[in-house]
Order: C-alpha cells, then structure tokens, then sequence
C-alpha cells in the first residue's frame, strides 16, 4: 500500500510532552485546512508515493526508538492508521500529530495522539471535531496553538468544560506572534492544568528550518 510523504528525517521532537529526546519524523502529504500560521505549507502537495515497507525501512536506518507521524494532515489518507500498527508492531513509541478535524477512532490504541484544537486565529475554529474528545486515553495529548489574547480565553474556557484528568494539554504560542512570558503569565494567572509548550526545534534551528 502507497502512501504519499514529504519527508522523512530525524531531529528532536519540539513539541509535546515528548519535547527534548530524539524522534524520526515521517511528514504525509496532504492537509484538508488551511491556518493562518501554518509553518509547513510545503507537504500541502507535491509529495512522493512510498510503500509501507520502505517507509518502514527508512525509519530503522536512523536507530531511534521514538516516531512521529505528522503533515499536512496524516490521517487525510486512508493507509495512515496502517502505518502506524505496523510502525508499533516494530516496537516504535509513535505519535500521530493531527489537526483535529478527522476523526482519530481509527488509529491503534497504543499510539499517542497529539490532537489539535483550533483557536479562533486559525481561521480554522469551525473545523473542531470535538466528539474525538471522547475518544482520548490519557497517554494520549490535545494541543491549542495560540496567538493572543482571545485564542488564550477561547482555549481556557474550552478547558473549563473538561473533564478533570482527560490527557495532557499543551499550550503553544505561536512563534513570532506572542511572547512565550505573556502567555505563562495568564496561565499562572488562571492556576490552568496545561502545559507550556514552545517550539524547541525553532529555537535550536531557527523557524525558517523544514527538517534537519
């Protein structure tokens, strides 16, 4: 079974609790949303077709334990959840990486699912699919990409509407947008349960960087 990917290559996780240790990346083609903020508009198109086995194979040769699935959109296409299985079925720890939009039932239940939920500047708050809400474990993550104040209360109150416990929360702020102080100020604030979630690769690297 093909799958198309943009990329494969092997960097430290930036986001996440899993931020800091060492990941292999498989980017998929394809997104089915469009946010104002989106750093990885080139996997949009223009990908190249690879089989399981070879994604598989490209995977082994950088010896590291730890994958994530991400995009564009990764579970726009139909293989992703086979990818997957087959990836902890090689004893990988894998993370899906997903904009929230498609539902995640699919997915095996050993994998970690990074889950987005849009905020208003995104442009892309109507596309929530928030019946996956039900459908997290609590290995699994929800991540709100934040650029100011009005993403910060939508997220807040979004969270006050939670479950005490559900998974881990992350809040992100988006780079270039907010300073990372302000938004740690108004979650001490607010005594919020998230975690502050900065995009480690881009300050190692610097933002313009696709993959190392």
């Amino acid at each position: 079974m093909a799958i198309e990917v943009t990329e494969i290559f092997h960097s430290i996780q930036g986001e996440s609790s899993w931020a800091g240790e060492p990941c292999v990346f498989v980017r998929l083609t394809g997104c089915n949303l469009r946010c104002s903020y989106c750093d990885t508009s080139y996997a949009y198109e223009h990908g190249r077709l690879m089989e399981i086995h070879e994604i598989l194979e490209r995977v082994s040769g950088f010896r590291c334990n730890l994958v994530e699935v991400t995009g564009g959109e990764p579970l726009m296409q139909a293989e992703t959840p086979l990818l997957i299985s087959r990836l902890l079925d090689a004893g990988r720890r894998v993370l899906l990486e997903t904009n929230g939009s498609i539902d995640i039932d699919a997915v095996d239940a050993r994998c970690v699912r990074i889950v987005d939920i849009k905020c208003p500047s995104s442009g892309m708050s109507s596309h929530n699919y928030l019946r996956n809400l039900k459908k997290l474990r609590s290995h699994d993550e929800l991540k709100f990409v934040i650029a100011d104040r009005k993403d910060y209360e939508f997220a807040r109150d979004l969270l006050a509407t939670f479950p005490a416990g559900l998974c881990k929360i992350n809040f992100s702020p988006v780079f270039g947008s907010i300073a990372p102080r302000s938004l740690a100020e108004w979650i001490l604030e607010d005594h919020l349960p998230v975690r502050l979630n900065i995009q480690l690769h881009k300050i190692i690297w610097g933002p313009d960087t696709k993959s190392v």
